[in-house]
């Protein structure tokens, strides 16, 4: 079973809601850190590969 491929803008925000979760905590939650860092990370992930993918394009385009 695939997991659809998340967009940009859907990567971005959760990148910004952990982030945001992880500057808000008083105290570490190390019971659900693994989460937010294997979370953070996929959508990291999937935010590199997209503008990879638009710079790509952008540079086949002016290069023609």
């Amino acid at each position: 079973m695939s997991k659809k491929e998340l967009s940009f803008k859907d990567g971005y925000e959760l990148l910004k809601k952990n982030a945001a979760l992880l500057e808000a905590q008083e105290e570490p939650d190390i019971d659900n850190l693994m989460k937010i860092v294997e979370e953070s990370m996929s959508s990291y992930k999937a935010c590199k590969s997209r503008v990879d993918a638009v710079q790509q394009d952008l540079n086949d385009t002016f290069k023609k």
